[in-house]
């Protein structure tokens, strides 16, 4: 029986903010576009995301001091260039949004309501429904795709590979053997904290979108910059990973040893803060450290403090155990400021994809922004590529499942690259069957310093001359090598 084909002038697999967007912003230019999305829509990571959007909208505010925060976090391998893309197209994204229907949070006055996260110097942060963003957000999004002319939506397929033709992407094959023919192909297929045993990521989250990019020859790049969130749930029933807000320490929270004693500032970038947590459990033996939001206004994060309680912990009035988790990688599918990867055709956005946008240490709430800013720039860059109308020369490849990784991947994953990393553990990796794990591992091995999220204990100090250097992986199985991004 053949298999169904659909013809589009963008596909776009993912349907989570950055997918969805970039289907809206491609549609609403007239293109006909198959968005391919393996669950529901409304039921991907970016349903779950607490943070909110960066943007800088207050009026001690501007796009160069939130680049200059960006900078900063990223610990001197933010790719200049972008941030300034992102710092500045970000305030007029969250008027779009507006446009489309979303609510944002605003003050009694019907200004909207700007929150402080770690990193940042200016409260900048907006958010829908308090903690709630990203179900708002998605929530109203997949409405909008839903209801959108010549936008169809493949729910319940998931793509097990890209169609190539004459060296360029010209579709993706599903594994339900449903087959997309396009000009471009849009991966928004999220990140691969999940590969790692603790994380605070839906179990979906393994990279999937870097593994098909990769089989077709696309370059990857800083696989080692895995960010661990400081204040994920850890030790309570059908909550452990579940992560708490930075929003929430932004409103008062604090972080508390085993004495009851404030041991960092809460509001430090997101590495200084996790190793701080580390640290300090480590010299306890403790499994965890305790975040003291009892002063906080519980209405501010009402599906954190309900969450929180249907698991028998009420925070209002109880310390709640959090260590960190893997959470958001910094690395991905190397892709420029449009989001063109390195085949043709092929463009990458949101977490998937490696701008150098984030450095080695994302800032809080930035990458919500992301999502939207080079969302709608791979979109409009995608609708430029050429369309040949006839069949290409090259048979779509046979559907297949991508491999999983087994427990043991993740555990060793989470054991020999997680927070603080060695050559020897490194090294281990280096045999383990899934493909990713390895090449984690080669990137790891190969940035013999401490930068960001990337500690090593061997190299405990950070190389200058590795300023704004990414570790790159072509398409062939040379190892990673370093390139200068600006």
């Amino acid at each position: 029986m053949p298999r169904e084909r659909i013809e589009a002038e963008i596909a776009v697999v993912g349907a989570g903010a950055a997918g969805l967007y970039a289907a809206l912003t491609a549609a609403r230019a007239g293109a006909r576009v198959a968005l391919v999305s393996p669950t529901p829509l409304a039921r991907t990571a970016s349903y779950w995301a607490q943070g909110g959007l960066a943007a800088a909208l207050a009026v001690d505010d501007s796009p160069d001091i939130h680049r200059e925060d960006t900078e900063r976090a990223g610990r001197g391998i933010v790719r200049p260039s972008a941030a300034a893309v992102l710092c500045r197209d970000a305030p007029r994204t969250v008027s779009d949004l507006e446009r489309l229907g979303v609510h944002f949070d605003a003050d009694r006055h019907g200004n909207l309501a700007l929150g402080l996260e770690g990193g940042h110097s200016r409260r900048r942060v907006v958010h829908a429904g308090g903690s709630a963003t990203g179900r708002r957000v998605v929530r109203q999004l997949s409405a909008l795709v839903a209801g959108t002319e010549g936008l169809a939506v493949l729910e319940g397929s998931r793509a097990s590979a890209l169609w190539t033709a004459d060296g360029r992407c010209v579709g993706v094959v599903c594994e339900d053997g449903r087959t997309v023919h396009s000009r471009a192909v849009v991966l928004a297929t999220g990140g691969a904290a999940a590969l790692w045993a603790r994380t605070t990521n839906p179990p979906g989250s393994l990279g999937i979108g870097l593994l098909l990019a990769r089989e077709v020859g696309a370059a990857l790049a800083d696989l080692e910059l895995m960010q661990f969130h400081p204040t994920a749930v850890t030790g309570i029933a059908r909550r452990e990973g579940f992560l708490v807000t930075e929003a929430i320490r932004g409103e008062g929270a604090r972080l508390l040893d085993a004495t009851g004693e404030r041991f960092v500032d809460e509001l430090a970038p997101r590495d200084e803060v996790a190793r701080a947590i580390r640290d300090r459990m480590d010299a306890t033996g403790r499994a965890s450290v305790d975040l003291d939001m009892r002063d906080v206004d519980p209405l501010q994060f009402p599906n954190v403090v309900g969450a929180l309680q249907e698991a028998g912990l009420d925070p209002t009035r109880e310390l709640v155990p959090v260590a960190p988790a893997a959470h958001y990688g910094m690395g991905g599918i190397v892709s420029d400021l449009d989001g063109a990867t390195t085949v043709p055709g092929l463009y990458a956005v949101g977490e998937s994809a490696c701008t150098g946008l984030h450095g080695a240490n994302r800032l809080a709430s930035n990458s919500l922004s992301e999502c939207f800013v080079f969302g709608a720039r791979a979109a409009r860059a995608a609708m430029d590529e050429p369309r040949d109308r006839s069949d290409p020369p090259t048979a779509p490849p046979a559907p297949r499942s991508l491999p999983a990784p087994s427990r043991a991947s993740q555990e060793a994953l989470w054991r020999d690259a997680g927070l603080v990393r060695t050559r020897e553990g490194l090294e281990r990796l280096r045999d383990d069957r899934h493909p990713l794990v390895r090449l984690v591992a080669d990137h790891a091995l190969l940035r013999e310093e401490s930068r960001g999220a990337h500690i090593r204990a061997d190299f405990p100090g950070t190389d200058p001359a590795l300023h704004l250097h990414h570790s790159v992986s072509g398409a062939e199985d040379d190892p990673p090598v370093f390139e200068r991004w600006t």
